[in-house]
This record gives C-alpha cells, structure tokens and sequence, in this order.
C-alpha cells in the first residue's frame, strides 16, 4: 500500500504515557451502551402536533409500498432527545444561521445526527439545505463547488470548512436498484417527501436521520432510531445493491461499527463478506483516507477486527493479515496480540474531533512489524519509543527506560526475555539497530516483493494492488544530551 505524509520523528503534542511495550494489555471492545440506554422511548409520531408547516401531514405509519415494506415514519423533539445548541460546533451553525437568514431551510443530516441523539462528538457536520449550490455560494466570501458526480459546497469559516449539500443536487442520480425513489411518497407534504427521498439515498439507517436545529425536531424516515437502540449497522436499500453501487460504503460500514461498537443486521454481513474483493475498484488514495479514518480517530483495534473477519485486511494491509494467520487468529477470535495491543493504547489517546497524523498509524505498523521480523528486549524497546517522544535525546530516554519497573506483557512473541542490558553504548546500539529495522520494514510494507513474500503462508488471499514503491522514511535522528 502506497504510504504517504511520513516525515522524521520529532516531540509528539500526545499526552505522555508509558511506553507501549509495557502498557499493553488486553482491551475489550468499547461500546455505545450506555449512551444508548439514555435514548427516550419513541412512539409513533410523538410531537405530531408541531410542525414546519401548519398543513403538514402526519407521518404515514409502515406499511409496504412500491413492493417493500418501510418503517413507520418519526418527528422527534431534539429537546426530549438531549441535543442541545452548544453540542454544535460555532462554524457550523455560522452557516446555518447565514443560510436561515436567506430564507432557506436548513438542516444537520447524516452521521452528526447520529452522534447528538448518542451523546457523542461528531467527527463533522452536515448541512443540506434548500438553496441551489450556487446559491449558497454566492451568500459566503469564502465557499467553492467541489465534486463532480456529487457536488457539494465547502464553506470556509476561519480554519474550518463546512460541508453544504443541496437538495437540489442530491437527488438528480437516484439509485439505479430504486426507481422510485423518483416518485412521491403517498400520504405526504412537499417538504416530507423532500426529506425522505434525501435519506433513502444515504447508505445506513443511522444515518438517515435529519436535524431542524431552527424548529428543534429530528426526522426519521428509515427506522435509523430503532436501529441505534438496537446498536445495529443496516443498510438503507438491499444491502447487496447497496455496495454494488459503492463499494465504498463496504469500508464506511466497518469504520461506523468499529466506532459505535455496533453489529451489523444479518443481511449487511453477508453481502460485505461476498463483495469485499470489490474494494479493489477504489483507487489507492480513496482507499488511504478510509484506512486512516479507521486507524486515526480513536478505533483502530476494533476497525482491525472487524476487517479481519470480513476478509478486507489482506486486501488493504497484506504483511499484517499474514502476521495473524502466523499466530493462528480465527476470524471471530476474541483474544489479542501484540499489533492489537499497540492500536488499543493508540486509541486512548485519541478521538474522532482528535484524530492523529497518519504518520503516527503508518509508524506504529512499522516498528511492530520490525519486532516480529526480530524480537527484541523489553529495555530496548522501552528505550526507542522513549527516545520518538522526546524528539531523539537517546541519554533522557535511557535514563527513563532504566527506572521503569512494572513487568511488561510476557506473552507476546515479539518480546523476549528481559536480559538485562547494563551498559549504555549497548543499548543505544541495539537501539539505533531497532530504529534502522523499523525504517526497512516501512520500505517492505510498500514493496511487492516483500509483500508477496510474506503471503506466501497464505494461499486463500487474493493478490493485493495496494502496493507501490514509496520514497517515505521514518529513520529517527537520535542524539546524546
């Protein structure tokens, strides 16, 4: 896989912590329990008597129409759901206000919703609106229409950009599997049928839901309230149909359930694990920035799971499919490993409005897969990463290393047993050879050669694309205070 964005080691802005050597220990899974036990029971149509517009229809109950059967329709109070003004970001609602006063309707949609309902922070927020995008663009100094096939606008406030949709653009390509989603909804008002054609066009339920900051009411055409009580990932259309149209939201779907500690419905799993070579389609850089979403902001381990037991980690991370073949991890294995171990102290130190650079993910796969070519002293490996913190002073980071005396973790196999290194000069020699391994195997994570080399043990992977030659380095600049 193509790495990029690597530059040489210098003090992280992470909190300090102990080295990762001596701080792994086993993590079970976070979930989203607890936030979901706070969601109030919803009935149907439980503020029906408030509306946007005086001659709205109330929201149909399920029923099956055009050959499918759709949940009930729901218009929540974002008061009795918890969402409050201030768990909004100032840029955004900067925008929300602008727009607003233009006289637009306006609304959060998809994932940040999700989050507020859960009580989470959103990575980013959403906007859709009412205006054309040239419309919006003329109201902001600073906005530019990006994409092509999806355009959207960027709005610039101070160093945030704000994401604007239009309703006016997102529904122009409905879903070749969903010919009526170009087709009103029976029993419905403009404005309903407005709402609901946008969200059948999103990829999950739970992100179906949509925001009127401006009336304090949440929409929920796609049952995606019902699915976060139940902490389930389901698709909006088939999910079959779903990713044959973009495979994308194969790895969006790995990404939400590694985050919210969700399962996937019955239906969702089995079509990721029977197109997930269909990936491959995406070119390297669209595949990057879905593998740093999973790996920088907080859910690394159990993105890492959940891509080995679909069958994706051979596909995007080849040499560390092999290493759990090597240490003979079922695809639903509960237990951990040493990589497992690493990415589970990453995600303590990070969130999803607190991801880290993609360097930082990239080193980490690095320098445990120079521990597994060969394994090293806990003393050393103590001292190394000591020494990345604090910018390279290898004598602070001796003398540190040195008056560490908790045991590390004896059962990984790319420790081994504590020897006792008593002199300096040794250590750093053996210190600086770590470093130089870590910065071969950066160069072999993106050479197919060595990349072939290691699935060899590995027969059942299909051939991975993901690998080029790369001019990266990650060598360390050690010195002596």
């Amino acid at each position: 896989m193509a790495i990029v964005g690597i530059s040489n080691v210098t003090r992280t802005s992470l909190p300090f912590r102990p080295p990762f050597v001596f701080a792994c220990r086993r993590a079970g899974r976070r979930s989203s329990a607890a936030a979901l036990e706070t969601l109030p029971e919803i009935t149907h149509d439980p503020v029906d008597n408030v509306s946007e517009n005086p001659a709205s229809s109330p929201p149909p109950k399920a029923k099956v129409w055009q050959g499918r059967c759709w949940p009930e329709w729901k218009m929540m109070s974002s008061k009795e759901l918890g969402i409050k003004a201030s768990m909004i970001t100032k840029p955004t609602k900067l925008v929300l206000d602008e727009l607003k006063k233009k006289g637009y309707d306006v609304y959060l949609v998809g994932g940040c919703v999700r989050d507020l309902v859960m009580k989470r922070t959103p990575k980013d927020f959403d906007i859709i609106t009412s205006a054309h995008l040239s419309e919006v663009k003329k109201t902001f100094s600073r906005c530019d229409i990006v994409g092509k096939r999806f355009p959207i606008c960027h709005v610039h406030v101070k160093d945030s950009i704000v994401e604007v949709s239009s309703f006016c653009t997102s529904g122009r390509t409905p879903s070749k599997g969903l010919v009526y989603a170009t087709r009103s909804h029976q029993d419905c008002n403009e404005h309903d049928n407005m709402r609901w054609r946008n969200c059948l066009a999103r990829d999950f339920t739970i992100n179906g839901l949509m925001f009127n900051p401006f009336s304090n009411l949440v929409y929920d055409y796609m049952g995606g309230m019902e699915d976060i009580k139940k902490a389930k990932v389901r698709t909006v259309i088939p999910a079959y149909t779903s990713f044959q149209e973009d495979c994308a939201r194969i790895l969006r779907a790995i990404r939400i359930a590694a985050r919210l500690g969700f399962r996937f419905s019955k239906e969702t799993a089995h079509s990721i694990k029977d197109l997930a070579n269909s990936i491959m389609r995406l070119d390297k850089g669209r595949l990057l920035m879905e593998m740093n979403y999973m790996l920088a902001y907080g859910s690394a381990e159990a993105s890492l799971r959940l891509l080995w037991k679909f069958g994706l980690l051979e596909l995007l991370l080849p040499i560390q499919a092999a290493y759990f073949v090597s240490q003979g991890f079922r695809r639903r294995d509960k237990r951990s490993n040493m990589l497992l171990a690493l990415f589970s102290n990453l995600d303590r130190l990070l969130a999803p409005d607190k991801p880290c650079h993609s360097c930082l993910w990239v080193g980490i796969l690095a320098f445990h897969q120079a521990l597994v070519n060969e394994p090293r002293d806990p003393l050393v490996i103590a001292t190394f990463t000591l020494a990345l913190h604090n910018g390279g002073d290898l004598s602070e980071a001796i003398s540190i290393a040195r008056r560490i005396n908790h045991p590390h973790y004896v059962s990984f196999p790319e420790l081994v047993e504590a020897r006792g290194i008593d002199d300096d000069e040794e250590l750093t020699k053996q210190v600086q050879d770590l470093a130089c391994s870590v910065n071969c195997s950066l160069r072999a994570m993106t050479d197919e050669y060595f990349v072939s080399k290691a699935m060899i043990n590995y027969p059942q992977a299909p051939h991975s694309d993901l690998v080029s030659n790369s001019n990266v380095s990650v060598e360390p600049h050690f010195h002596h205070s």
